[in-house]
Formats: C-alpha cells, structure tokens, sequence
C-alpha cells in the first residue's frame, strides 16, 4: 500500500498514521519529497481500511500496490486449488466436470429419472433446486427438506453427488449433512453472515457471482469464506445484468482466465442462468470449455417444456448428451477431457 501526505501535513499528523499502521504490525518506508511525503507500507494490510486513511484532509492518496484479497490470491498460492466434490475432482488439470440437473426438484420420481439421464449423457454432478429464490413471491419455492431427499435418494442409486443452493444459515446443519456441494446463488453472494457461517462449514462452495458486481468483489466474497478456515471454494459465473435485453443476462467469458491468474480456485460456467435460452446453451458451453472452464451447471429437465421453473433455459438430456460429445473433443485440444 502506499499513502501520499501533502506537502503541509503537520508532523504529528504524520507520525499518528506511522504509528496506527505500525501497531498493526505493518512495516513503513517514508520517502520524503519536495512536495509530498510518501508511505510505502509493507506487510498484510488486508485489515486496513483505505476509505478511513483517505477521509484524513493531510491524505493526497491512498492506493493498493497488491489487491486486498491474500487467502485466494495466486500471488501467495501459486498451485491450482483441486476441490474434492463427494470424490469428484474440480481445478487444475482435472477433467471438466460437467452439472446437470433440473432447476426445481420436482418430486421423487422425476428426480430418479433426471439422475439417471444425466449421468447417461456424461454428468458427474446432480444439481437441483431445493429451495428456490424467486422474483416473485407467487412463483414456486421449491420442494425444501422433501426435495433435498429426492436427491439423496437419487445419489444412492446413480452414485452423483449433489449441488444444491443454500437459501440462509438456518438450514446449514441440513446441507452439511446431505448436500457435496453448498452453492451460494448470485443474490446471496454479499451475504456476509451466511459466507462467514460457510466459512466454518467442511463442505465446499460453489459461490456464484452477484447480478451486478465486480470481479473484485466476487472474489473478496470468497476471500470471506476462506478467511474463516474453508478454502475449497469454486468461482462460479452465471452472467451480469447489463442493458441487454436479447438474452437473460450478459455471460462475461473473459471471467475465467482473470480469474485463473489473479486466484488458484476453480471456475465453473453456468449458461443457464447466463442466456436464459436453451438454445443458447451448448454454444455457450462449449465456448466456455475452449477458455478453460473447470466445469459447467446445465439445467437439464427430460421435458422442458413442463419443467415447475425456468423450462425455457433447460436443455434435454439428449441434447446434454450431444453437448458432453462436442465439448469433449474441444477440451481434448487444449489437454483436457470430460
């Protein structure tokens, strides 16, 4: 970090900020100018607050030579996180784990029949919505407890460990118990309760990004997770709000080799929720495996078109299946597989 005094701040005022930095266990350099006193300041300063040195009226400038994230940054990790899902491998060299699965569970019956399919067309991975955040409180909420077993019991008969999304703190105990992995969805993602209770948890994350935010911030949102002791968290893009209107959101493809140099954990794709459009899907897809995805979560639904929600961006398991065949030879030129 370096800080730029002006050129009359009083000296006692020079040395109070010395001293405040220096009683937090930070190395300062001064660097005495002509016109302006400059800090170098040395050392973990995630926990100072620049907002706060800047509201100083002798502060000419505050800025960051490192970025404020320290647990996530590649810079101090510079080997591929590898987070282990119920035994499958994501990150790294690892294959492509492809997501698949409906957006709401729908019952048990349903739900052993979408296993089932994706896991045929190449799925490692059952996702499905047991509770459902919706824009409208008359939209469908989901199975809650009744759904989360359906899955249960369709990864004890097809083997695929389940992704589902964690609405708030009090159903943690429930998905730590039965989810593999504990998706954090776009509206929780500066949810700081609920990602410093997950930051506690043993089960990993897959943390989506927030309708309109930064990268910056997505990443400081997973820093909050690995700050309390839980560092197997998978970035997860499902597309931003812009002022496109052609497609649900705006897929930011450019995600995921920013964030492949600026962290070491994994990002998976979900075009989806990206596009809104099935027929937008496997392009999507496809074109997120050639940027080096380390996965992707597809709603799939063995009839779209009846699907309790988001129907017209699920795709069916044939149509998976073709997509699994297509990404898996454009992974095979960059060294991966599916």
């Amino acid at each position: 970090m370096i800080i730029t005094m002006k050129k009359d701040a009083p000296e006692s005022e020079i040395q109070a900020i010395i001293g405040n930095l220096t009683d937090m266990g930070l190395k300062v350099t001064v660097i005495q100018g002509s016109d302006y006193n400059v800090f170098g300041v040395v050392g973990d300063t995630t926990r100072v607050d620049e907002k706060i040195i800047a509201a100083n009226p002798h502060v000419d400038h505050v800025s960051r030579v490192a970025a404020p994230f320290k647990k996530a940054n590649r810079l101090f990790h510079p080997q591929d996180t590898i987070v282990d899902v119920g035994g499958v491998k994501i990150g790294g060299k690892e294959k492509v784990v492809i997501m698949a699965g409906p957006c709401s569970i729908e019952g048990e019956e349903p739900t052993q029949a979408i296993a089932k399919a994706v896991k045929e067309a190449g799925a490692r991975l059952l996702r499905g919505g047991a509770y459902k955040p919706r824009t409208s409180p008359y939209a469908f909420q989901g199975l809650g407890t009744e759904g989360i077993q359906c899955m249960v019991k369709a990864k004890e008969v097809f083997g695929l460990p389940i992704v589902s999304e964690l609405m708030s703190e009090n159903k943690l105990a429930e998905f730590e118990e039965y989810v593999d992995l504990i998706q954090v969805g776009a509206r929780n993602m500066q949810n700081f309760e609920l990602l410093n209770a997950l930051g506690k948890s043993s089960k990993p994350v897959l943390l989506k990004r927030g309708l309109s935010n930064t990268m910056e911030e997505w990443i400081m949102a997973a820093e909050y997770i690995m700050a309390g002791g839980n560092e197997n968290v998978i970035m997860c893009e499902r597309g931003i709000r812009t002022f496109e209107k052609y497609t649900r959101n705006t897929l930011d493809l450019s995600v995921i080799p920013i964030i492949k140099t600026k962290t070491h954990l994994p990002i998976v794709i979900d075009p989806s929720h990206a596009t809104g459009d099935s027929k937008l899907v496997e392009s999507m897809s496809l074109a997120a495996i050639a940027a080096g995805a380390d996965g992707l979560i597809i709603e799939t639904h063995n009839n779209p078109k009846c699907a309790w929600s988001d129907g017209a961006q699920c795709v069916t398991p044939e149509e998976l299946k073709e997509l699994i065949e297509k990404g898996r030879k454009i992974a095979q030129v960059i060294g991966r597989d599916i």
